[in-house]
């Protein structure tokens, strides 16, 4: 038998699929609190048995052993001690703009944002699931920041950018779309018939970053990386119905009526457009 003390640290670290560094933090972190070392003690054991196991399985089989313990707790226990799940680096392509359709100019790279439905911004990600993927559509509103219009879907296709551009426009209708431009990336989902078809109808004009350059939609994907920090990274959904209820909630209650943005002010983006349009009608 090999002594663990004869195991080199890379080698260590590479079989137990954990990084140096974090091998490093671990070995200085401080001692746990005498309430967390023995959920911890729990948690490994279950987790040496079920190695996939996420924060919420962990937490529900220690309830079955009697631990009253919420997994608020135990998905801190768990970051601080390395027990949470690698997931694998699968990503699903969500921008292909390798397509035969129309592509449009730049048109939000040098515009003056100074009022409501000037500038929205769209953009697509992917959550994971247990069997496989959601993706969500979303269109912001550059001078509130405020999430217009969303979609959550289990296609990755034109219906999803469609919808979630038809929750916008029904949103903003009262406005009016005089001048309003529409950002997006070269996306196939963007450049498709139905979706420029709807945007010709409505009168908005069509903007598209340039190839390549991943920056020109950079507040389109400051909101989805927010929403993923926030919101998704740290919950587990276990079917399409949990991430979309969840979703919703983080971007109708949290991301537009709670979360203070520091562009408008500090002030919450749907508290900021109702100032200005009460403003507009005073």
């Amino acid at each position: 038998m090999i002594e663990a003390t004869s195991l080199p640290k890379e080698k260590a670290c590479k079989a137990f699929e954990v990084s140096k560094q974090s091998f490093y933090k671990w070995k200085k972190r401080e001692p746990l609190p005498d309430s967390d070392s023995g959920v911890l003690e729990s948690m490994q054991k279950i987790a040496l048995e079920f190695s996939r196991y996420g924060y919420r399985r962990i937490t529900k089989s220690l309830h079955r052993q009697g631990e009253q313990v919420n997994h608020k707790r135990v998905y801190r226990i768990m970051k601080e001690n390395n027990l949470l799940v690698r997931r694998k680096k699968f990503r699903p392509i969500t921008t292909q703009s390798s397509h035969g359709l129309a592509v449009y100019p730049n048109l939000a790279k040098d515009l003056v944002v100074a009022k409501l439905n000037q500038l929205w911004v769209s953009d697509i990600t992917y959550i994971y699931l247990p069997l496989g993927f959601a993706y969500l559509a979303a269109i912001l509103d550059i001078f509130s920041r405020k999430c217009i219009g969303w979609c959550l879907g289990k296609n990755i296709d034109a219906q999803l950018t469609l919808d979630a551009l038809n929750m916008a426009v029904d949103a903003r209708q009262h406005i009016g779309f005089d001048e309003t431009v529409h950002h997006s990336d070269r996306g196939v989902q963007y450049a498709s018939h139905v979706y420029t078809d709807r945007l010709k109808e409505l009168g908005i004009l069509i903007s598209m970053s340039g190839k390549g350059k991943v920056y020109d939609n950079a507040f389109a994907e400051s909101f989805m990386k927010t929403l993923k920090v926030e919101e998704v990274y740290i919950k587990e959904y276990m079917t399409f119905e949990e991430a979309y209820a969840n979703i919703k909630h983080f971007i109708d209650l949290v991301y537009n009526e709670k979360r203070l943005h520091s562009s408008i002010g500090y002030v919450p983006p749907a508290e900021f457009e109702a100032d200005i349009l009460n403003k507009s009608a005073s």
